[in-house]
């Protein structure tokens, strides 16, 4: 065990960011995220691949000139010259899908902590080299499947592994959205002609994109892993490279079935993550347009609305009462889910640097493992598709 007086517990975190640079959407996510609890701050950065795009948002975050890179490959050579008490602790990755696996894996065998986007990397061989470097090191990875920080999914599967529902019969989530009905990619916009090209986001596109979270959801909340898929992908945009639309049936382990379905071409729907779980005893359902509320059915009785920030939902999940930051009736969303991830990460890089012992709240949040599922989880629903929409079995 370490020493709970050292240094890392009496000051902020040092973080730098790879990605993130003028125009780009996740990477201020990043940022906003990392300021909202006062634990960490952005020292470095590398944010794009245009040198002069990168030195302009260093100026815009007031950051040191010095500490502005070209390239991430300088960012780990300028960050490893300086003392140990001035260099980054962990990167933060914001980049395509393209560029994850050989950032990531570079900053771990250099010695940093990593935060990293969704999906993982670009294929399962990937997935698993990182795995092994990421075990090696014995350093944090996290991965941002970021809507499993919201409370109340936290709270929803405290309930089902808590077996308030029974034996789970039936998982059904869903991700639509609306934004890619046309080809806007073919007019330059910055976040759809990255998703939209193979080289960049990956053998997937909708289901890579967005379908991960789904699948991502129903195990976090249910505990049960996805056992086998019969997928069917479409690309209804004329001369589109990839899916922006996807449905699957699921088969669970332990005998639960499950629909799931992406979509990205589904006029009106902006953000609509939802997942209903149905077991014997009882159901529920969250919504992560609405997300300080859980859903319970029971038997022939009334519906129970359970609302985030109430003493009864600390009661029932303290890891819900961790990432509630604000009393019941004032929202909250995206952004204080997104840092709770970034919470509960730093806090265990802060244990992992000092030599103790992580508590089970603080590792609550999503691993190199599960990028390894949702990679395994790409690839298995691409094949389903491509053979006609027949059952393939999803690799452990």
């Amino acid at each position: 065990m370490g020493d709970k007086n050292h240094e890392v517990f009496k000051r902020k975190l040092r973080f730098g960011m790879v990605g993130g640079g003028p125009g780009a959407f996740i990477g201020e996510v990043h940022r906003k995220a990392a300021r909202m609890d006062g634990q960490m701050e952005l020292v470095a950065g590398a944010f794009d691949i245009n040198p002069d795009k990168s030195k302009q948002m260093g100026a815009q975050q007031y950051l040191d000139p010095k500490r502005t890179y070209g390239t991430y490959d300088e960012m780990i050579k300028g960050e490893l010259a300086l003392p140990r008490e001035k260099r980054i602790d962990f990167v933060s990755i914001t980049t395509p899908n393209n560029w994850h696996f050989p950032i990531a894996k570079a900053f771990l065998e250099n010695g940093f902590h990593v935060i990293c986007e969704k999906p993982m990397t670009m294929n399962v061989a990937e997935a698993l080299e990182l795995k092994k470097v990421v075990d090696k090191s014995g350093l944090v990875f996290a991965l941002c499947h970021i809507y499993t920080g919201y409370p109340m999914v936290k709270l929803a599967r405290d309930m089902v592994r808590g077996g308030d529902l029974g034996k789970i019969y039936k998982i059904v989530v869903q991700y639509p959205q609306g934004w890619l009905i046309r080809p806007i990619e073919k007019d330059g916009q910055m976040q759809a002609s990255w998703r939209t090209d193979p080289k960049q986001s990956g053998a997937a596109g909708c289901m890579g994109d967005i379908g991960t979270h789904a699948e991502n959801l129903a195990e976090y909340v249910s505990g049960l892993k996805v056992k086998e898929i019969c997928a069917d992908l479409t690309t209804f945009v004329e001369g589109r490279r990839l899916d922006d639309d996807g449905n699957c049936l699921v088969r669970y382990e332990g005998g639960a079935k499950g629909l799931l379905f992406a979509s990205q071409i589904s006029i009106g729907e902006e953000n609509g993550l939802a997942i209903w779980v149905y077991g014997r005893d009882g159901a529920l359902e969250w919504h992560q347009e609405h997300p300080n509320y859980v859903y319970v059915n029971r038997i022939d009785a009334p519906v129970e609305v359970w609302r985030r920030g109430n003493g009864y939902v600390a009661k029932k999940s303290p890891a819900a009462a961790r990432g509630t930051r604000i009393p019941a009736g004032h929202p909250e969303g995206y952004l204080e889910a997104f840092a709770n991830v970034f919470v509960n990460a730093c806090d265990t890089m802060r244990c992992k640097i000092a030599g103790e012992t992580p508590n089970p709240l603080m590792l609550d949040f999503p691993t190199v493992d599960d990028g390894v599922r949702g990679m395994r989880f790409i690839e298995t629903v691409v094949e389903s598709s491509r053979q006609g929409a027949v059952w393939v079995p999803m690799p452990k």
